[in-house]
């Protein structure tokens, strides 16, 4: 018989061994971890139950869940929020079924109108699907560094060789102001309101040396810089972006090919580009790169009388606001976005 249990993400012993089925499952990422639970805890301040099956006391399934409330966008519970990928991990259908139906009771005690599992593969075809906005984009990384330049189409593979031209800096460490400035810059000139600063800061502090941030730089000022999170021997490069004079120097071109020669050096074989959505410039940018694309399957389970979540920003209801927000003076958007962007999960 299988019993679910709550466990406490800031108890030691329960992360311990919450993390370590996490690592051990075919399924696991980095967005499983009670370290993804321990940053949204100092960041938002979100409850993340984290729900543990157990056969007797050995573990056979979890399942993080974040409990978003949002003044702007409502309630929802997700598996798991702010991330590409979640939903459960379980040894068997029985497993499974647990904690489906202790993730409904949570979602109906806390009065949410859908569960949100975002899953990798349609796994409940009883429940309500997003199957065609996003695709994640992933493939094996060469220990040799001239076959994993061999390994980008001609195409692309010419416009890191010629930014490799260029005298650009790399720097790796863990420096959020410098990130922050960065990244907040780029989501702003595509319409979108950037994470609070502690947010990142909270990555860094909970994934310790599984994230670093890599950057760009050219006559000591930035122009590109990505935060990435390490997990079982693959690189996932997560927020990422360049200012406007990035495109000159092909900083974002150079930053990718950096973190490629990074995480090998770190022995990572497998490179994880994330999420995009389709037939967006992001998910024609990482298809140059010779990556193809897998459709992510979003699944909910939905309360009576209500229909699927949609805060796509493709959706044409945040048109008019993407190209407004595009357009905000930079300190603007840097203090308005934050208080925005902690819905948008």
């Amino acid at each position: 018989m299988v019993q679910v249990d709550l466990i406490d993400v800031r108890s030691g012993r329960d992360a311990e061994g919450w993390n370590a089925y996490v690592r051990a499952h075919p399924s696991g990422t980095p967005f499983h971890l009670t370290h993804w639970a321990q940053a949204i805890n100092d960041a938002y301040g979100y409850e993340t139950p984290y729900l543990r099956a157990r056969r007797g006391q050995e573990v056979v399934g979890v399942l993080p869940l974040t409990h978003v409330r949002s003044a702007l966008f409502g309630k929802s519970l997700i598996s798991n929020a702010f991330a590409v990928y979640g939903g459960p991990l379980a040894d068997d259908a029985e497993a499974h079924a647990a904690l489906d139906a202790e993730a409904w009771v949570l979602a109906q005690k806390f009065g949410v109108p859908a569960l949100e599992y975002r899953n990798q593969e349609r796994l409940r075809p009883d429940w309500a699907a997003k199957a065609e906005t996003y695709v994640t984009f992933r493939r094996p990384l060469a220990v040799s560094e001239d076959d994993n330049l061999k390994a980008i189409p001609r195409k692309q593979r010419a416009e890191v060789r010629r930014s490799l031209g260029f005298d650009l800096e790399t720097l790796i460490d863990r420096n959020v102001d410098r990130h922050f400035a960065v990244y907040a810059e780029s989501v702003r000139n595509l319409g979108t309101p950037v994470f609070p600063k502690r947010w990142f800061a909270a990555l860094l502090n909970a994934y310790g040396p599984d994230a670093d941030i890599l950057t760009v730089a050219r006559d000591g000022k930035p122009l590109s810089s990505v935060l990435s999170l390490y997990f079982n021997g693959e690189v996932a490069p997560y927020y990422g972006g360049g200012v406007e004079a990035a495109r000159t120097w092909r900083a974002n071109d150079h930053m990718y090919w950096k973190l490629m020669l990074h995480a090998v050096e770190r022995g990572c074989d497998r490179f994880d580009f994330g999420r995009s959505k389709v037939g967006t410039g992001a998910f024609s940018f990482k298809k140059n790169w010779g990556f193809e694309p897998t459709p992510l399957v979003y699944e909910y389970r939905l309360a009576d009388g209500h229909a699927m979540p949609d805060l796509n920003p493709l959706n044409p209801k945040y048109k008019l606001m993407t190209e407004v927000w595009s357009r905000l003076p930079l300190p603007v958007a840097n203090t308005l976005g934050p208080l925005i962007a902690r819905g948008l999960a």
